[in-house]
């Protein structure tokens, strides 16, 4: 099969003895491409642990992780950083947009960082902005943008280098509902058309009426998954 991610019985605690907080808990999980998947549950239950875990943010106590082949939970230093701007996509809830950039300088930021010919990147930045609604907006900075035209703004540099699967952490949470909404149509509309890999945390239910497959987890561990 041609899994973006695989973990094999990853645990990841925090603190020592008495006080030590089990986040997950033999967590085993194959994310395909082309998925459109949300992993939930209630608050504390290891969501967002998942995604730090799979995103190269944070190491396993133990087990394995495999982003694209590689074994992430074994890199360190300058090479996961390298792995992490060249596979990965990130999406915060709360935008992480440079302010003193505009929203094309944005964008461009991580393929600039790879090395991408200026041509190339005005070009891509260009695609992206239009696939996202933003045509017309790409010298705005954060402060001159809604709060659902910033997060526009981070799912284009998310998806502008095209990367193996892009990683939401509630998204929707700081926007209102129709925002929100709107926001997701984009989002499954690009993996529809473009086969883009999401995988979200999220306690939003219009995620979960969404995405094609439900990973549930509770007190870390995984409960359910189904797949609709």
């Amino acid at each position: 099969m041609n899994y973006v991610i695989e973990t094999q019985h990853v645990h990841r605690f925090f603190g020592e003895g008495e006080v030590r907080v089990s986040a997950l808990n033999d967590v085993s999980i194959r994310i395909e491409r082309g998925e459109f998947s949300a992993i939930i549950g209630p608050s504390g239950s290891g969501k967002t642990t998942f995604l730090q875990l799979v995103g190269g943010l944070d190491n396993p106590t133990s087990g394995r992780i495999w982003l694209s082949g590689a074994n992430i939970a074994e890199m360190t230093g300058r090479e996961l950083s390298d792995f992490r701007r060249d596979h990965i996509g990130f999406i915060f809830q709360s935008y992480n947009l440079i302010p003193v950039l505009s929203a094309e300088e944005n964008i461009e930021y991580v393929m600039l960082l790879q090395g991408v010919s200026v041509n190339k990147r005005h070009k891509r930045v260009r695609e992206v902005l239009s696939l996202v609604g933003l045509e017309g907006l790409g010298d705005r900075r954060p402060a001159q943008l809604s709060g659902g035209q910033q997060q526009r703004v981070a799912v284009a540099r998310a998806m502008a280098s095209s990367p193996d699967i892009i990683l939401a952490d509630e998204p929707t949470a700081n926007l209102d509902s129709a925002t929100g909404a709107a926001l997701l149509d984009v989002m499954r509309e690009l993996n529809e058309d473009q086969g883009m890999t999401f995988v979200f945390s999220t306690h939003d239910q219009k995620i979960m009426d969404r995405a094609n497959r439900l990973i549930h987890l509770h007190d870390g561990k995984v409960e359910q998954d189904e797949t609709k």
